[in-house]
Parts: structure tokens; sequence; C-alpha cells
């Protein structure tokens, strides 16, 4: 079983335009409404693939609770917190060419008392799972050692942890060495505080995530690839994509995607790739489902290109 956790789920509501040209009417040609949130897409590529998983989320007014039903419809288990603040609701905009514009609400503050409750549910949940993979943004009202406390209280019910954060709260919760760490280019390089061009710099970049605590590192590199590092090296892994439809929760999927096959090695790499592929060329915040995928046009080498430049450097 793969528990996932998400402090700050929301609704999400995604349209499909041809173009967004501000000050006017746009008429959108689709339209879609899922649970959202870094956990809870996790949980739902899992469930896609035929795989049992459980949503720890705080949830709160109408919106919490048609995120629960949204979820209990896709058959994911939720163990829900119910909190006072609604869930936040998300607006996408999804172009034509590809373009995704993301309007993120906030999110409701959670208590003293709501925090612990949530921290006491993970720990719970966790004693008959095989990963607990922690995603997200910390909402307001906890701290940025939050996760690191989550980590720490999941190792000790004998989890797995896959965190897939960023900034102070992913560097806070290194101390207690995940078992892996999912960053994009962009979280990477704010980690290390400085700019990745190369491969090459995204993975020395991937190593010292390794030296702060982080036991492995699957690093999302967009339309570059994916890299994993970890104690038996590293390895490359990129992928045909005929027509990018979305990238909403692409790199979710990926992380599913690679705890499905067991999370290490370059076989989970592969699954990693194939899952992110699959769900780029679907729309809005769809999970791929095995239907989806395409093995076939994965590529996976432990011979790194670490002079290729990357499509969108990160300064």
């Amino acid at each position: 079983m793969i528990l996932t956790v998400t402090p700050n789920p929301s609704l999400d509501r995604t349209y499909e335009v041809p173009s967004l040209e501000r000050g006017e009417v746009i008429r959108a040609t689709g339209e879609r409404m899922d649970p959202g949130g870094k956990g809870v897409n996790v949980s739902r590529a899992v469930a896609a693939a035929g795989r049992r998983t459980v949503a720890v989320l705080p949830l709160g007014g109408a919106p919490g609770a048609l995120v629960a039903e949204l979820l209990d419809a896709q058959g994911i288990e939720v163990a829900p917190v119910l909190v006072a603040g609604a869930t936040r609701s998300n607006i996408a905009l999804a172009e034509a060419d590809g373009v995704l514009t993301k309007i993120n609400a906030p999110g409701p503050e959670l208590t003293a008392q709501e925090q612990e409750l949530l921290v006491e549910t993970v720990r719970a949940r966790s004693r008959d799972a095989d990963w607990v993979a922690c995603c997200g943004s910390l909402p307001r009202g906890l701290a940025p050692a939050w996760y690191a406390d989550l980590v720490a209280r999941a190792h000790a019910a004998g989890a797995r942890i896959a965190l897939d954060t960023s900034g102070r709260a992913l560097l806070e919760a290194l101390r207690e060495r995940p078992d892996v760490v999912k960053p994009n280019a962009e979280e990477l390089a704010e980690a290390v505080g400085r700019p990745l061009a190369t491969v090459g710099d995204a993975v020395k970049a991937a190593e010292e995530l390794r030296e702060m605590g982080a036991r492995a590192v699957l690093a999302s590199l967009g339309a570059d690839g994916q890299l994993l590092v970890d104690d038996a090296g590293a390895w490359f892994g990129s992928a045909r994509v005929d027509a990018v439809r979305s990238n909403v929760g692409a790199g979710d999927s990926s992380l599913a995607g690679f705890l499905i096959a067991g999370g290490s090695g370059p076989e989970a790499l592969a699954s990693a790739v194939a899952h992110g592929a699959a769900a780029v060329q679907l729309p809005g915040s769809v999970m791929p489902t095995p239907a989806d995928l395409d093995p076939t046009a994965v590529t996976v080498t432990s011979t790194i290109p670490t002079d290729r430049e990357l499509t969108e450097p990160v300064s």
C-alpha cells in the first residue's frame, strides 16, 4: 500500500482555451474538475495503476467534501482530517499550444490541534504502508520543520519515505534522511543555491542533496528527462512524447510510477519516465492508466549526458 500525505490539498478546475488574452472573454473548449494537490495526484496515479492507496489530507467546507467524494469515486481510500477552514480551489488555463497558466489559492491555516491530528493520522496509517509519499507545499500554520517531524515519525513506524517539496521545508527534512526526494530542476537549483545549465549540473546538485541526507534523488528535468542518483550510481531517463497537452500532475505521476515499480534502481526510473510522459499527453490533471503507457518510448542509461544543455536552464 502507498500512503500519501497532502497537507494543502485543493479542488482543481482546468479549462482548455484556444489562447489566453488578458481583458477578453475567453470561451473554454473543455473543462475538468479534479481533486488536487501533489500527494492526491500520486494517489490518483497509483489507483489508476490498480494498486491500493490511502490519501491522508486535511479537508474543510464544501470544497473539501467534494474532494473526498471525487477521490472515493476513483477508488481511493481517504483518511480525512477535518479542519475548520475551507479546502482551497485552484484554477488552471490550458492553451492549445501546451502553455499552462495556474492560479493557486493559499488554502486554510491549520490550528495546532489540527496539525497534531494530521501527524497522528499519518503515524497510525503508516503501519501497513510500503511507502509514505509526503508531497506539496505546507499550508499556513505549519512550520518549515513539519515535514522533518513527519519523516521521523513515519520512519519510526517502519515505513519508507518519499518526499516531494521545496525550499526550507525540503532542507529541514533532509536531516531525517528521507528514502527518496523528488525535486524538479528549479527546486534542485534552489536547494543548492546556484544555477543549473546542463544535465551534469543537475547530477552534481543531486549528489549534494544526498550529502545533506537524502538517500536517493529522483529529479525531473522537464522535457529533458529524469535523473536518479542513489548509492548504486546515477541513471538518466528520457521518453519520446508526440504532443504535450498538459503538464499538470506529470511530476506526481512520475513519482507514483517510481514507487509502484519498487522505488529504487533503473527499472523504477523507467517506470517514472513512462508515467510522466503519458501524463503530459492527457488533458488537465488526468492520471495515466497502464493502457496509456508506452515503455518502448523510454530510454534509461547509466551513461549520463553531462554536457547536454537543459532546454530551460534554471537560474
